[in-house]
């Protein structure tokens, strides 16, 4: 199966490196495409889904409007509102649907929302799957900048964004995210950079498209 899954400590790049793997590997990135396929299927404008890519603490506060009036099973709006806040399980049950209808479709990068996790079950070769870290203090450094926040106020972006991804992978799939053994390869961007990290994953996806 042509999938890359990349999971990415908060504040490490790992966006900008899918980004990189996509664009040399000539494949579809879904990550902010992701945020606009759930409204387009909740049948919401994209700007009611959270916008900005990680600074969300939690999957759930960032899809829960954007599913307010939808049905899971279908995929439709409803037109009414059953919950005031749809359960954690509907919005990963659509989650979870989103992510195998692009592993279905191959050939595209998909990052976070625990697509590594969804994809486990499929087996070791259903894809591969790549882990983007750095050292804490470098990713407190970089979502200072992005976030205009003070050192101390970025740590703790850093530190609750964290636990709540590593919550919900342990909750809804009982796996630990920071495990390296669930990932083919985990690449240090404080050491190879954004460039040298895109071209480690996309050398090793092309070697397991090779020995397909």
């Amino acid at each position: 199966m042509a999938v890359v899954t990349i999971t990415r400590q908060y504040g490490a790049g790992g966006s900008d490196v899918a980004s990189l793997v996509a664009h040399r590997l000539g494949w579809t990135l879904v990550d902010n495409e992701f945020v606009e396929e759930v409204a387009r299927r909740a049948g919401l404008p994209v700007e009611t889904v959270a916008a900005k890519e990680e600074r969300a603490p939690s999957l759930k506060e960032r899809l829960v409007s954007a599913l307010a009036t939808s049905s899971p099973e279908v995929f439709v709006p409803t037109g009414e509102t059953t919950d005031e806040h749809p359960t954690e399980e509907r919005i990963v049950r659509v989650t979870e649907r989103i992510i195998a209808d692009a592993a279905r479709h191959g050939r595209a990068v998909l990052v976070g929302r625990g697509a590594q996790a969804v994809l486990a079950s499929a087996g070791p070769e259903a894809a591969l799957h790549a882990y983007v870290v750095a050292p804490l203090d470098a990713r407190v450094r970089a979502i200072m900048v992005r976030l205009s926040l003070p050192e101390s106020g970025a740590a703790r972006a850093v530190h609750e964004t964290e636990a709540a991804r590593d919550r919900y992978v342990e909750r809804w799939y009982s796996r630990k995210r920071q495990d390296p053994s669930h990932y083919h390869l985990c690449v240090n961007t404080a050491r190879l950079g954004y460039d040298g990290a895109a071209e480690m994953i996309t050398a090793a996806a092309q070697r397991t498209l090779a020995a397909l």
